[in-house]
């Protein structure tokens, strides 16, 4: 999908989240890169695949803790 150089990490890539932002709407919560990867606010994210990946709640959870 990247058509700028360099290219952007691909969706498989570990640092696929430092791909460039395409659309941006914060109004509903979620970004789309230019790899296809949508990221959520909540840090979910959708892989064009159709995978899903949970939120990170590891911040939340540490805080509940203490």
């Amino acid at each position: 999908m990247c058509q700028h150089a360099p290219a952007c990490p691909s969706a498989e890539a570990p640092d696929h989240e430092a791909a460039v932002l395409v659309a941006v709407h914060p109004d509903q919560g979620w970004a789309l890169r230019c790899n296809g990867v949508l990221t959520f606010d909540d840090t979910g994210e959708l892989l064009p695949d159709g995978t899903v990946i949970a939120p990170r709640r590891a911040a939340a959870t540490a805080s509940a803790a203490a």
